[in-house]
């Protein structure tokens, strides 16, 4: 038996590893990235559980309406000069059993569980809503940390096409170096060209690879091992034009009715106001409806003779009550008056909250709109710069092809032209995920 036992279970972690490994081998893509932050991200669990706790806040204030209902039981034992079941005092002991069953509930508390209730399911909404924006400023994180990812990719692909270049290169100047058209010292540069782009490529390398931890990390996977991405076409989606883009105000006109961070603000600017009338319940009067039931027996040490059997007397001293009760407030050392001034500050607080909201919704929506606009000029410009770098340096490499130009200019030609390969592709990501950013505020999913 604990041989088998120890079998199975070296078949699940067999199987747990392997279906581990297949699952980091795959491909992440945008979508599944999202997915998973979305499942397992803690911020986003938070929310979760906060919304739970208003859940139960609303149920609570629901069922306040509700009667109650309270049971309770006394025993007494006398001793020396007391009353007897005939309310006569004499010299015994004696013991009494009570028991006791009340309910009651609330007719009138100045509306206070009416607006109790209003104000709780006004903060569910709202936290509702934290929720979904918490699951957006996930989902724009790892969007940016995706495109990070793409951004280190791309440019490692340039050092790696430079580097192919330079060894390229290095033959030729070999040869060249052999057949006296160019001195040895070339021979030298063209190695530590060589060198320089080897170590682009490190650096390039770690980047990207640096930036795939922190993706990873972002989405809390239990291990980096193996972690990659998937490689969308980034060229079919850009960069013809701005003219789609959307403009601040028309994706802040949307975005101010449907960004959950907008509602959520407007949601508990709205509970506030409800606390204040809960606040000023406590000026009015408040009527309950009561009703009871009691009985009780009584037990004499020495005329036990005398007693009455237990379940006669619990049936016969039984009573039952029923009655209203009214509270007026009339003094409580200011509490309520210090309680509403509280409530119409906490209004004001919201109201600023909801501007502050609103303001930092339009600052992002405007940043990202300036932004994406800037990015598609420099792309623009870096598209003419790259083609006038790139006849530049094919124009010094035929004339160094033919020993016509020294190593330093064609070297000078050569970082010219990887850098505008560079600023092209910074420009490219920059521009697309602030136009994702744009897209997003106008209900557009992230995807590509």
């Amino acid at each position: 038996m604990e041989r088998f036992l120890k079998k199975m279970v070296l078949s699940v972690v067999l199987i747990s590893s392997v279906c581990s490994l297949c699952a980091q081998e795959t491909k992440w893509s945008l979508e599944n990235c999202i997915r998973y932050a979305m499942e397992n991200n803690i911020q986003i669990r938070q929310k979760q559980l906060e919304k739970e706790n208003n859940e139960i806040k609303l149920n609570t204030a629901r069922m306040s309406r509700l009667p109650d209902l309270n049971a309770g039981a006394g025993q007494d034992f006398y001793f020396g000069r007391s009353l007897n079941r005939n309310n006569v005092y004499e010299d015994q002991s004696s013991a009494s059993t009570s028991f006791r069953l009340s309910t009651s509930i609330p007719v009138f508390s100045g509306f206070r569980i009416n607006n109790q209730v209003k104000g709780a399911r006004l903060d569910l909404k709202a936290s509702i809503e934290d929720l979904n924006k918490a699951r957006e400023d996930v989902a724009l994180n790892v969007t940016s940390y995706y495109l990070q990812v793409l951004f280190k990719k791309e440019i490692l692909d340039v050092a790696q096409n430079q580097l192919a270049l330079s060894k390229s290169q290095l033959e030729k100047t070999e040869k060249l170096v052999e057949g006296g058209k160019n001195p040895e010292s070339a021979l030298y540069e063209s190695r530590a060209l060589v060198a320089t782009d080897e170590l682009s490529v490190t650096q390039a390398e770690n980047e990207w690879s640096l930036a795939l931890v922190d993706l990873a990390q972002l989405l809390n996977l239990g291990t980096v091992e193996g972690f990659d991405i998937q490689v969308p076409n980034i060229q079919s989606i850009t960069i013809d034009q701005t003219a789609s883009l959307v403009l601040p105000k028309d994706a802040f006109k949307y975005s101010v009715e449907n960004r959950p961070g907008i509602k959520a603000a407007m949601h508990a600017l709205e509970s506030s106001r409800y606390g204040l009338k809960q606040a000023k319940a406590g000026y009015y009067p408040s009527i309950s409806f009561g009703a009871s039931y009691g009985t009780s027996y009584y037990h004499a040490y020495q005329n036990s003779e005398g007693n009455i059997p237990f379940s006669e007397q619990m049936k016969n001293n039984g009573s039952e009550t029923v009655g209203l009760s009214l509270s007026v407030p009339l003094f409580n050392r200011f509490t309520t008056r210090n309680q509403v001034k509280q409530a119409r500050v906490q209004i004001a607080i919201q109201q600023l909250a909801l501007e502050n909201a609103k303001s930092d919704l339009y600052k992002e929506i405007e940043q990202a709109y300036y932004t994406a606009v800037a990015a598609h000029k420099k792309f623009t410009s870096s598209q003419k710069s790259v083609d006038a770098a790139r006849i530049a340096f094919e124009y010094e490499q035929k004339k160094y092809d033919a020993g016509k130009s020294t190593i330093f200019e064609y070297t000078d030609a050569k970082t010219r032209y990887e850098k505008s390969l560079s600023e092209q592709v910074q420009a490219r990501y920059e521009f697309l995920f602030r136009s994702k950013v744009l897209d997003f505020y106008n209900g557009k999913p992230l995807e590509f």
